[in-house]
């Protein structure tokens, strides 16, 4: 029909959360012992409530419009955008980096949680020359299915497209024989031959774990908000959507 020759080249195929061992929660059970856990617990000593102090005249007054803007920009809780602006006299800069550090903290508390939902997200490019396949994990499929989820995985796909460098997801995941070959090619480098072991051996840590985060995907500049990395935009939808997520693996066709 067409008069060329077509044929099928290769494929990959992404299981959602295949290899992770998902998490089942007896709720009943975990209730029950938090219940007996208290029943157990000794009587707390009373203590006398002192008298607070009154609020100062002087406190900050936060613009309503000024929480809109905050919100609109960083998608934090109407809450947040409040005590964020009020702890940084209604200076928008300073309030979105109070939220980016407060969400950083939180996120990095839920790193031991096991995310096994998420989605399997593609992005191919105009002219159909590149293409991304990329499994984004959370823990539920109420996330999942949200809109900001959603909008996540698409974001890092085509992060993966604009990055043709990127071999992998972290730093620890680069291949450690790869690794210890470039160290042992640094280490004899004419340049570092005449300088003492202990400070050729620093001077190529420093080779190696820069040669290691340009071929990771979560030390790139956002390519949407260049101020900030791929590893700071999953921490922040971690803090904002109150589940970890973490992008698991891709694989980028050209």
């Amino acid at each position: 029909e067409l008069g060329e020759k077509i044929p099928t080249r290769r494929f990959q195929r992404f299981n959602l959360g295949e290899g992770i061992e998902k998490r089942v929660d007896d709720f009943a059970a975990e209730v029950a012992a938090q219940t007996q856990v208290k029943a157990e617990a000794p009587a707390a000593p009373k203590v006398e409530k002192k008298e607070e102090a009154a609020p100062a005249a002087d406190a900050v007054k936060v613009d309503a419009k000024l929480v809109k803007q905050l919100r609109d920009a960083t998608g934090a809780g109407m809450m947040d955008c409040k005590k964020a602006l009020a702890e940084n006299n209604n200076n928008i800069e300073e309030a979105t980096a109070f939220l980016r550090k407060k969400g950083m903290a939180s996120a990095d508390k839920k790193a031991s949680r096991i995310a096994a939902e998420g989605a399997v997200a593609s992005y191919i490019h105009a002219g159909s020359r590149i293409g991304v396949l990329v499994e984004v994990n959370c823990e539920t499929d109420f996330v999942a299915r949200g809109d900001r989820f959603k909008e996540l995985a698409a974001d890092i796909a085509m992060q993966v497209a604009a990055c043709p460098d990127v071999e992998y997801v972290n730093p620890s995941d680069a291949d450690q024989e790869m690794v210890e070959r470039e160290r042992a090619i640094e280490m004899q480098k004419e340049d570092l031959l005449s300088k003492p072991e202990a400070i050729r051996a620093k001077i190529v840590q420093g080779r190696i774990d820069k040669m290691v985060n340009e071929k990771a995907l979560t030390t790139q500049d956002y390519i949407k908000d260049t101020t900030k990395t791929v590893d700071e935009l999953v921490k922040e939808a971690t803090a904002e959507l109150g589940e970890k997520i973490s992008i698991r693996r891709f694989q980028r066709f050209n």
